[in-house]
């Protein structure tokens, strides 16, 4: 993976209150964004993936507001979320990512910018959720690596461009996102399998790709 660069703008570090708790986020917006993307993810650690900043490097770069954010609070992480029901963690982090949405709506520096996410993992069907839920708002959908089948109730209502980039070594995965290719009814939706590639892209030039992918997807739908 090619080394985090400097961007123009300095990283804003955010607390976005959501009921009784604050999420944490790193908020950039390059000057004269028209777009931002959400980087939904849901670790509970205190610090962003640096495959996460590497691709929101890349989108800030193009002209993107980006919001890295954990879905989770860091009490939360662990041990403990993994063993619930997985479908009580879907609809609880696409709730947040619902509000999350409508805070930076109501921003005065977010507030016009067209509406992306960037979706992970399980954290991928909360995004779809949203993205049904918040239809008039959110332009575009990129899933890295998730699990699409996950939100099957929201997939053919989903009217935001869509893209699943997957690894080609993780035939699980590719299986997953094709069955969740074929509900959905728009007409603007793709699925990328890049060649080498595990689910967690850290095989050589595969991250590389991802960004190339999304960036492109994002600059298609957001600019």
């Amino acid at each position: 993976m090619k080394e985090l660069s400097n961007i123009e703008e300095k990283s804003n570090e955010v607390q976005i209150p959501i009921g009784p708790i604050y999420l944490n986020g790193i908020l950039d917006i390059p000057k004269g964004a028209r777009g931002i993307v959400v980087f939904a993810y849901g670790s509970g650690s205190k610090s962003s993936s640096p495959h996460d900043e590497y691709i929101a490097q890349e989108l800030n770069k193009s002209g993107l507001g980006t919001l890295l954010l954990d879905l989770l609070t860091v009490d939360e992480g662990g041990i403990e979320m993994l063993t619930r029901d997985s479908h009580f963690d879907i609809e609880m982090l696409s709730i947040r990512l619902i509000d999350v949405s409508r805070w930076l709506l109501n921003r005065s520096d977010t507030k016009g910018l067209n509406l992306g996410y960037l979706g992970t993992s399980t954290v991928t069907p909360a995004a779809i959720i949203a993205a049904r839920e918040l239809k008039d708002v959110v332009k575009a959908v990129v899933s890295k690596g998730g699990r699409p089948d996950l939100a099957e109730d929201a997939l053919m209502y989903v009217e935001a461009p869509t893209l699943f980039i997957v690894g080609g070594t993780d035939d699980e995965i590719i299986d997953y996102n094709k069955w969740a290719l074929e509900r959905m009814v728009i007409a603007d939706k793709e699925l990328k399998i890049i060649p080498g590639a595990s689910n967690l892209f850290e095989e050589q030039g595969t991250l590389e790709e991802v960004a190339h992918l999304a960036c492109n997807w994002f600059k298609k739908y957001l600019l």
